[in-house]
Order: C-alpha cells, then sequence, then structure tokens
C-alpha cells in the first residue's frame, strides 16, 4: 500500500517534518532501503514482529511501513510508557527487535534483555539494499499489527489486525471524512495509536494526502504549522479543539477545511463552538476502539443535532446492537482476529455469536445512530439510580466557566455513591455557584455533591482524562501527547 503510493502519486509531496520534505517516490526509496534492512541485516521474514517504541516523525513513518514491506508484523509502543511496561509488551509480542527514538523527551529508551535496541535516527533504516517482497508473500489474511490496549483496566492485551481489515476500512474513512489527494494532514495523534496510525498514516497512503507528523502536542507549534503549511485537515481529541478555541486572534486558520474527533465525552457546545467559531467546512464524529478500528461515523449532511450529541451510525460491514444492560455490542469484518496468546481474554470480549463486549454504554435513535453515554466500569449508582459520567461531563461543559471537567462516583453514607467533578476552570466560579447551576439542569441524582477545581486534567496519550489519576494525588507531570 505505502510503496503503491509512489506510483499513484509520484512527485506530490508526501511528507513535512522540520527541515525534510519527501515525495511519495522518496519516501518509498526510503521505504524500499528500511524493508532490505530488516530483512537482510536482522533476518527478518514474514509474520516476524518487530517494535516501534518512539514519536510521529518520518522516520517512525520509514521504519514502521518498511516493516510491513518486508512482510514483518507491527508492534507499536506507547512513548508514555516506562521502562517496564515497554519491556513487558516487548517480551509478550515475541518482537525481534526494537526500534527507538533515544534523546526524546531526554530520554534513553532500553529493551528487554535479549532483544536488540536500534535508534531510528542511527542510519539502520538506510542502510538496506532496495528490498521487494516476493509478490503474493503477504495475503490480506496475514497479520499486518499487533496494537496493544492501554491496560487502564488491567494488563494490556495486543489486538491482532490483518492487512486486508485495515484497508478496508480506512479506505471508507477517507470517504466519510472527505480526505482526498492533496490534502495536508497535521498529526497530532500519536502513531502508537491507531488514531494517528491507521486514521492518519494509512489513510494518507491511500488517498495522497501530505502527512506533517507533531512528536508532541504544542499549541504554538500546532498554530504555526497550520499557517505555514495551509494545513486542511487536523483530527484530533476535544482538548485539541479547546486549544485551537482559545488561540490568540490574528492566527491564520483559514486553510483548516475537515476535523475529526470523538469520544464519549465530546461535549454538544465544543461541536457547536468548532463548526461556527473555526474555520472547518467538515466535522466529522466518531467511535472506535482498538480492537476493530472504527465502528460509527457521522456522514457528510448529517443534521447538526445529529453530530453533536451521537457518533453516527455505522461503518459498512458492521453492526451494532445495545444489550439488555446498555452494553454496546459490535460486530463485523473489522473485528480483531483476537487478543496475542490470550484465547480466555478473547473468549470473554467477543462471544460465540461473534459480537464484540466494547465495555461502553450506549443508545441508538431512530434513524441508527450511536449515542455513548458512558462506560459500564465508569457508571456508579446514586441512591438506586444510575449516573453516567459523560453525561454529567457534558452538562457541566456548557457552563461558561469550564473549560473541563471529569466526574467520578465517590462513597456516600446515605446515597451509596455521588457525583464528584474535577474542574478546570477558565474564569472564576464557586463550586457553590456551579452545584446550584446543575440542580436546574439535571435530575438531582445527577448533580454532583462535591467539585475540586484543578489547573489541570491528567491525560492520557490520546487526549482522554486518565480517571485513575484524579484520586490518586498529584501524579509528577507527564509530556501530553493529544
Amino acid at each position: 500500500m505505502a510503496l503503491s503510493a509512489a506510483d499513484r502519486f509520484g512527485d506530490a509531496e508526501a511528507v513535512v517534518d522540520g527541515d525534510l520534505r519527501l515525495t511519495f517516490g522518496e519516501l518509498a526509496d526510503r521505504i524500499r532501503a528500511a524493508a532490505g534492512a530488516y530483512a537482510h541485516e536482522l533476518g527478518i521474514r514474514k509474520g516476524d514482529r518487530v517494535a516501534l517504541w518512539a514519536p510521529n516523525s518520518a522516520d517512525w513513518i520509514v521504519a514502521a511501513f518498511g516493516l510491513t514491506a518486508a512482510g514483518g508484523v507491527l508492534v507499536p509502543v506507547n512513548t508514555r510508557f516506562k521502562d517496564a511496561e515497554a519491556h513487558d509488551i516487548v517480551r509478550r509480542s515475541g518482537a525481534r527487535a526494537l526500534l527507538v527514538h533515544n534523546g526524546f523527551l531526554d530520554r534513553e529508551f532500553t529493551g528487554p534483555e535479549g532483544v536488540p535496541v536500534i535508534d531510528v535516527t542511527s542510519g539502520f533504516l538506510a542502510s538496506g539494499s532496495a528490498y521487494e517482497r516476493e509478490v503474493g508473500a503477504l495475503d490480506e489474511d496475514d497479520i499486518a499489527d499487533i496494537v496493544f490496549t492501554s491496560g487502564t483496566t488491567g494488563r494490556s492485551k495486543g489486538v491482532m489486525t490483518t492487512h486486508g481489515q485495515t484497508l478496508r476500512l480506512y479506505d471508507e474513512w477517507c470517504d466519510l471524512a472527505g480526505l482526498r489527494q492533496g490534502d495536508r494532514y497535521l498529526m497530532v495523534n500519536p502513531y502508537f495509536h491507531i488514531f494517528g496510525y491507521k486514521a492518519g498514516l494509512v489513510a494518507s497512503f491511500l488517498r495522497g494526502a501530505t502527512m506533517l507528523p507533531v512528536p508532541v502536542f504544542d499549541t504554538d507549534v500546532v498554530l504555526d504549522l497550520v499557517e505555514r503549511e495551509r494545513v486542511t485537515v487536523l483530527p484530533g481529541p476535544p482538548t485539541l479543539y479547546h486549544s485551537l478555541l482559545a488561540a490568540p486572534a490574528g492566527r491564520d486558520l483559514s486553510s483548516l477545511r475537515v476535523a475529526v474527533t470523538g469520544s464519549a465525552d465530546i461535549p454538544v457546545e465544543l461541536v457547536r463552538r468548532v463548526t461556527t467559531e473555526l474555520p472547518f467546512q467538515h466535522l466529522m464524529t466518531g467511535y472506535g476502539l482498538t480492537e476493530a478500528g472504527t465502528v460509527t461515523a457521522s456522514r457528510p449532511g448529517d443534521p447538526y443535532e445529529a453530530v453533536a450529541t451521537t457518533v453516527g451510525r455505522p461503518c459498512e460491514g458492521f453492526e451494532v446492537r445495545i444489550a439488555d444492560d446498555g452494553e454496546v455490542l459490535v460486530r463485523g469484518y473489522a473485528v480483531m482476529k483476537g487478543y496475542l496468546d490470550d484465547p480466555a481474554a478473547t473468549a470473554e470480549t467477543i462471544d460465540p455469536d461473534g459480537w464484540l463486549h466494547t465495555g461502553d454504554l450506549g443508545e441508538l435513535d431512530a434513524e441508527g445512530r450511536l449515542k455513548i453515554v458512558g462506560r459500564k466500569k465508569d457508571m456508579f449508582i446514586v441512591g438506586g439510580f444510575n449516573a453516567y459520567p459523560a453525561e454529567i461531563e457534558g452538562f457541566l461543559l456548557e457552563h461558561p466557566a469550564v473549560a473541563q471537567a471529569a466526574v467520578i462516583g465517590v462513597p456516600d453514607a446515605r446515597m451509596g455513591q455521588v457525583g464528584k467533578a474535577y474542574v478546570v476552570a477558565r474564569e472564576r466560579v464557586s463550586a457553590e455557584d456551579l452545584i446550584g447551576w446543575s440542580r436546574e439542569r439535571m435530575a438531582g441524582f445527577k448533580v454532583p455533591r462535591h467539585i475540586e477545581f484543578r489547573d489541570a486534567l491528567p491525560l492520557g496519550a490520546t487526549g482522554k482524562v486518565l480517571k485513575d489519576q484524579l484520586t490518586a494525588g498529584r501524579p509528577e507531570e507527564e509530556p501530553r501527547h493529544p
């Protein structure tokens, strides 16, 4: 797929990474050389796994697609992981080698004993002679990558996905998002996550969009790149659009055309502001997960209310239904082949009828659009009533003084549990005022009984709030990657 892009898009600009600019033809040459290095220097053959622990960059692109060109299986590793976390994934994946980017965030990246560690800036990727895999050596049903889940609710699990699943799903994603040849795609979503890797890199190779990797999110850097490179496509988590809306007056964002976001807690008010206060012509919201990719998406021409309050309808080839307990179940061709070396967890997640149990709670409207109302594990019960944090957070974010909000259930002697809200304010407001305001807009059991103000909320690599850290004190601040 990456190599064929050279035939389709040739001299069009493929990558802009600092001072480096590569056409699709030049990028394909680098990918072939990397494939040769994997094959001849590391002995990588079809099905062998290699882990990649590095930030967004042209080197990441060459390393990843050079590996798949050689027939290998990619294992992306979260750059925010500590050594022990990363080593666990490298060992469990059976990776033959680990590629890193030493010096990123002033870190030296190590590997587990017995696994070669290679710096992507060392010259290794350019050391191989041009390599062409034998025709027919790879099939669409072969595993392309093993992407490990975040592990926030237990030990991370390796999700196995095939080449055919990825190519079919993200070709449709391009149509739904409106990605087209010649677009300039600014990539703040980390490549170790499927939003950056598949809805980013794979999509860009399919359509011939210029890839502009950003290793660490910084609002000023993003604004400078949008202006200088005339960026047209800027997907990201809700926090990205909060940053754009807070940008100083006078920044030229007029080139922006396509926004893509999606999560259980995107507020209606944010969608309204993105579509009315920023120059985007198209905003796609969607719902996806590592185990299935992008499952639902809004459609061009959907009414504003639908885009603002749902995550759209199922993508082609997917079925979505709601279980009796409210859990979202998904079935279709793109559901993972299973968890690596974990048949018990696979059987627990995918039932005998092929339904993937997502752990998310949702509702389907009359037109078949999905609304995510929370996580099964996040739901708390107030005096016998089910309270969903995502819904309460959405209400709080309608208050003009609230920039961000995260709600959890905490013990209460009388009610069993009640809501506690952690709030980042954009202007002065008291807890009493927010609670009083909430009582006018929510059922009593939904109203947070406690409010704690924070300067910032702990965010994961994809911009989601790490709720387990809200009650664990104030951890050392980590670099943030939306």
